[in-house]
């Protein structure tokens, strides 16, 4: 899975003759989770690519609806928007969902890496991403996120259904493990993600909430496209090119002088 036209890959592919598949040369590497990047190895380990495609698609014509009212991923960049120019600059995801802690890492560098620069003023901007889990992190960030500095906007992801339902094992007899008593893990989870959602309101923290009826591959595509486009959004409301990485390519070309220059020594 490599360049289509150049590259020590591509000339690999072509001298062993390995089956091989293109990167769009139009798509940055963040951008590319829903092309032969993604689609390939999750293919290769069991994931629906065509319901990921299908679910990708749905987001994506909300995308391009000039209607603010079904175009979710203009909703989301706006809410962004709003509460970044109010000095809320880091936007805190916390999923109540296991299955979705590496969504969160992606988003992270989608985040960061998209608005993190300057403006056509020439001023330093963008989101500062800001990963978490639920219930884990309650214990280790809630109280950051709660009493801290009022510069976070939260996003909290749940889901109605658990794609795997289990009961809590049943604890000794005593005042404390009642109320666990015929509860399920899923339910605990759901309470947790709602005990969260109203301390950070009672806070006055900034929250929105995506609740999604089940992680599958159709909601996961969909969630994909999601945060692409709010993050495209964010880019013209920031005024800054969204899909560049001068920072980054930056610290590429010193790596590369630095080694060559002990290389020379």
């Amino acid at each position: 899975i490599t360049d289509p036209e150049t590259g020590f890959l591509r000339e690999q592919a072509a001298a062993l003759n390995v089956p091989n598949f293109s990167i769009p040369s139009n798509v940055g590497g963040r951008f590319s989770i829903l092309t032969a990047v993604g689609l390939v190895p999750a293919a290769l380990i069991g994931i629906d690519i065509q319901a990921l495609i299908q679910g990708a698609q749905t987001m994506r014509d909300q995308f391009i609806n000039p209607d603010f009212k079904h175009n979710m991923p203009f909703q989301l960049a706006s809410a962004q928007f709003g509460l970044f120019i109010e000095g809320h600059t880091n936007a805190v995801m916390m999923p109540y969902v296991h299955q979705l802690k590496t969504f969160v890492s992606w988003y992270a560098q989608l985040l960061a890496e998209s608005t993190g620069k300057r403006d056509i003023d020439d001023e330093e901007t963008g989101i500062t991403p800001i990963s978490a889990l639920g219930a884990t992190d309650q214990h280790s960030l809630l109280q950051q996120f709660t009493q801290g500095l009022m510069d976070k906007q939260f996003c909290l992801i749940r889901t109605k259904n658990f794609s795997l339902e289990l009961d809590i094992p049943p604890l000794p007899d005593h005042p404390k493990t009642t109320m666990l008593r015929d509860i399920s893990f899923g339910q605990l989870m759901t309470a947790e993600c709602q005990a969260t959602i109203d301390t950070l309101a009672e806070n006055n923290r900034p929250v929105y909430i995506l609740e999604i009826d089940q992680i599958n591959a159709q909601t996961l595509g969909a969630m994909f496209l999601l945060f692409e486009g709010a993050t495209a959004f964010l880019g013209e409301f920031l005024e800054i090119d969204a899909f560049n990485q001068p920072g980054v390519e930056r610290s590429k070309v010193l790596t590369r002088e630095y080694l060559a220059a002990k290389k020379n020594n």
